[in-house]
């Protein structure tokens, strides 16, 4: 495959809403009495453009997309560590606010970097096999379908290993499911704009991949 602008764009855009929501997930917010992480605002686009780039362009391009944005985060989490663990400059005085804003601990990131990869293959497996089940109608059916498959693998998983033992676990569980339910929401919204980039996409790529006889394996190289 030749890759055109639109498609590195797409790419550019999905691994940008990953590393963004990574540093994002720092902070708490209160909206409608409920208390969500902020990285709730932009981590959904990834499973858009995550669609998007399996509805035009097949699981087998989106695989090697979303193994491009784990190792561009593992890239960006390995930079936060070794420059937090080198000497502050003396004129530096936040080395404290960085280490507590920016220093993830170990727990929390073996939980969402296993909630990403398994989210997001299971988001991406499930739309292409979707439009291959409706012979490529019914677009919502499966942006929708997908999302909330592959967004309740990422909640379960990332709060899950991420506050197990610290919580109670009637507590944990209302978390993960309004976590699951606002970014299921959050995709069923912007559907008409996802509608509108795909159509742009078939019609100007001039593709419109089905994947009827694909390896669905998330380990394979190619």
């Amino acid at each position: 495959m030749t890759y055109t602008y639109r498609f590195v764009l797409i790419t550019a855009l999905f691994v940008t809403s990953i590393l963004a929501a990574n540093i994002l997930i720092v902070k708490q917010i209160y909206i409608l009495g409920i208390t969500l992480p902020a990285a709730i605002i932009i981590f959904p686009l990834s499973y858009i453009f995550g669609d998007i780039l399996t509805e035009v362009y097949g699981y087998r391009q989106a695989r090697r997309v979303i193994w491009l944005g784990f190792f561009c985060n593992l890239l960006l989490v390995a930079a936060i560590w070794v420059v937090g663990m080198l000497p502050p400059a003396p004129v530096f005085e936040a080395q404290a606010a960085y280490e507590r804003i920016l220093g993830n601990t170990p727990r929390f990131l073996i939980a969402s970097f296993l909630a990403y990869l398994a989210g997001e293959f299971a988001n991406s497996y499930v739309l292409a096999k979707m439009k291959v089940m409706t012979g490529g109608r019914w677009l919502w059916t499966r942006t929708i379908g997908s999302t909330i498959v592959g967004e309740g693998v990422d909640s379960i998983i990332v709060l899950s290993i991420g506050f197990w033992g610290t919580l109670p676990g009637d507590v944990l569980s209302i978390m993960i499911f309004w976590h699951w339910l606002i970014k299921t929401l959050y995709e069923s919204l912007v559907t008409p704009i996802t509608y509108i980039v795909v159509n742009y996409l078939k019609r100007t790529e001039k593709i419109d991949y089905y994947d009827i006889n694909t390896d669905f394996n998330p380990l394979r190289a190619d």
